[in-house]
């Protein structure tokens, strides 16, 4: 051996002992690695939603559940998989003994957060929804869940204080309504169609609703159109249960504050949930009433797929879980008239002796308008009377000042010189400007008889704001439009002119309601026009105040300003109901619309098995694609679902051009 070798040979114990303990570190480690893997001794099954939109795949799947995830991989948890060669996300809905599976399972590859936010009747809703809609439950699942926000979730929800509600009074003149209360503070499941009425306080009947479910130990979930009336509720349930009873689940609080109060709900520290579209599906505890304000508002109908409306979402849900339920709203929709009519819901209204000491309603003719005015004498005599004792509210259907513009000699549209274009105004000194490109006609003629004088048939909010300044000198005016909403206005003798939903509410009511040029809520090109515009005309008129007078301006023969004038919304959803089954229309029928190209129209239809008694309506252009309507009757509407089901599960297992399905849409 050489003097270089001998270093050599003594460091080579040394090599072989690291390498030695190397191995046995690695050996350790793949035991340990094995042990974890190593499914859980109870319940090593867990079945998950993943969360991939695919129609053919919309089912759970079975997972294994290695044993260090054998107490955090409960029911409603995020998860982890493996699924088609990526990792998915997905909840955990059931954990069971045994897999139907032949072949070994995946395990989960991890617990993204142990909290069980996917309760185990908003999973049995999800699958409800998605066979009605003929979608995926996945996408009923992001509706229902909202994503998870790790700091919050670390915090720990504060119990509700103990409360005793007082005694119901805003019920006090509704029939059969002290039933209702009674009813649900004995832990039953009442269900009721309510007609609000002029100068009702309906967020405080519907807090004592709530509060009435509440006090006998059950949860409650009000659903509102948008963030002005989820406000309003919120404040009377504040007024009536104190501080800490509900929580506000809403878009406008952020992801963290809409996750910490979702969870509160979760993890039952809160039983009272006021919210939009969402909150339907708020995982209340022991829930004993949903609450619907308003179905008739379009807010309800959710515009991402597979489009459920919120009326039917709540109605599913009171049926699965056994729940009371309130659809409550000033106007009437041939959809929960329906509901009445079959027997699934009683009324709740105003008698007629009261309805007519609250309100005096009437309608009167538009005077000529080449006078130059739209409002006439009986109008303009009810706002200065109203003026005398408190504010007048003044609605109308458009925004901006001048929404169109036509020859003030030949009534012919003003049309722009360069694109042909709508002309509008801004203001008073403003020149015309054309909506499509924006630019401005300085000297505008007439193309048809050369005249230069404009007039603006549509006036909007601010042109009629300026109007009536004008008429009613030294009256304050105020508008409430678009990005300008008012919220509230005083008691104070003021002129609101405000746009259609956007309408403030005046402390103790308004003393005058006038309603503006309802020819044009009227003149919509829809199934749904003349509901729709009794509805915008009846929540104006009930912002007044008891004994105060509405006029509307428009044709009185019209049914739609009769049912007002009478204050019948009922009898003109019966009516409506009654009309459009003879035309098998909704809710006579249910229908669907598919909407796609040419070719994948053809396909669908090729590959669709209607139900018997189906219709197929069109195809017909909208925008760059073609649509189909299909339509059954009634009783069938199931049976279109299941077979709209089964056709997105072929198409999506095809990998056919897709198209997209909406049942039951709100317009056609």
């Amino acid at each position: 051996m050489t003097a270089h070798e001998a270093p050599e040979a003594d460091m080579l114990p040394g090599l072989r002992a690291a390498v030695d303990d190397a191995k046995a570190k690695a050996a350790a480690t793949r035991r340990r690695k094995a042990a974890s893997w190593q499914p859980a001794d109870t319940d090593p099954v867990a079945r998950v939603l993943v969360d991939i939109a695919l129609a053919h795949l919309d089912r759970p799947f079975d997972y294994a559940v290695p044993v260090a995830m054998a107490d955090t991989a409960v029911p409603g948890a995020r998860v982890k998989v493996r699924f088609a060669g990526q990792d998915v996300d997905g909840f955990v809905v059931e954990r069971v003994s045994e897999t139907d599976h032949t072949g070994p399972l995946q395990p989960l590859r991890r617990v993204v957060s142990p909290e069980p936010v996917l309760a185990p009747e908003i999973a049995e809703l999800s699958a409800t929804l998605a066979r009605r809609y003929a979608g995926a439950r996945s996408d009923v699942l992001r509706l229902a869940v909202p994503p998870r926000h790790a700091a919050t979730e670390k915090q720990p929800s504060v119990p509700a204080p103990a409360v005793t509600p007082p005694a119901p009074r805003a019920w006090a003149e509704v029939e059969h309504a002290d039933a209702f209360l009674r009813r649900l503070a004995a832990g039953e499941s009442p269900r009721a169609v309510w007609s609000a009425a002029p100068a009702d306080d309906w967020p405080a009947m519907v807090a004592e609703a709530v509060a009435t479910t509440y006090a006998a130990g059950r949860g409650a979930v009000v659903c509102l159109p948008d963030r002005r009336d989820v406000s309003r509720v919120d404040a009377a349930l504040s007024a009536l249960l104190g501080e800490g009873h509900h929580v506000c689940l809403t878009a406008e609080g952020g992801p963290a504050a809409r996750y910490r109060d979702f969870l509160a709900v979760s993890r039952g520290a809160r039983r009272i949930v006021v919210g939009t579209r969402s909150a339907a599906f708020a995982p209340v505890h022991d829930l004993g009433l949903v609450v619907l304000w308003d179905d008739g508002d379009d807010l309800h109908a959710e515009p991402r797929a597979p489009y459920p409306h919120t009326r039917e979402v709540l109605v599913a849900r009171a049926e699965q879980q056994g729940t009371a339920a309130l659809l409550g709203a000033v106007a009437r929709t041939p959809e929960a008239q329906q509901l009445v009519g079959s027997g699934w819901a009683h009324e709740l209204a105003v008698p007629r002796e009261a309805l007519r000491r609250r309100a005096r309603v009437e309608a009167v003719p538009a005077e000529d308008r080449s006078v130059g005015t739209r409002i006439p004498r009986p109008a303009y005599d009810a706002i200065r009377r109203g003026l005398e004792s408190g504010p007048v509210l003044v609605q109308t259907p458009r925004a901006g000042y001048a929404a169109s513009l036509a020859c003030d000699t030949c009534r012919a549209p003003a049309r722009c010189t360069v694109c042909t274009g709508p002309l509008v105004v801004s203001g008073p000194t403003v020149p015309p400007q054309c909506r499509w490109c924006a630019h401005v006609e300085a000297a505008w003629a007439c193309a048809t008889c050369g005249g230069r004088g404009l007039r603006a048939p549509v006036r909007g909010e601010a042109r009629t704001a300026e109007e009536l300044g004008r008429m009613f000198t030294g009256t304050t005016v105020r508008s409430s439009s678009g990005e300008r909403v008012v919220e509230r206005v005083g008691s104070q003798p003021d002129i609101v002119v405000a746009t259609v939903g956007a309408e403030p509410v005046a402390d103790g009511g308004y003393a005058a309601v006038v309603v503006l040029d309802t020819w044009l809520s009227l003149a919509r090109d829809d199934m749904r026009a003349a509901e729709e515009a009794l509805r915008r005309w009846i929540n104006a008129a009930a912002l007044v105040r008891a004994g105060g007078h509405v006029v509307a301006v428009g044709d009185p023969a019209h049914p739609a300003l009769q049912a007002l004038v009478r204050w019948d919304p009922a009898g003109f959803a019966r009516r409506e109901s009654e009309e459009r089954a003879q035309a098998h229309l909704p809710p006579g029928a249910r229908m669907a619309t598919v909407t796609g190209d040419l070719g994948a129209l053809d396909d669908a239809l090729h590959l669709l098995d209607l139900p018997d008694g189906a219709e197929v309506l069109g195809p017909v252009p909208v925008d760059d694609e073609h649509r189909v309507l299909l339509r059954v009757p009634w009783s069938r509407g199931t049976s279109l679902s299941l077979a709209l089901g089964d056709l997105q599960r072929l198409r999506s297992a095809r990998k056919l051009d897709p198209v997209r399905i909406q049942v039951d849409p709100l317009t056609i």
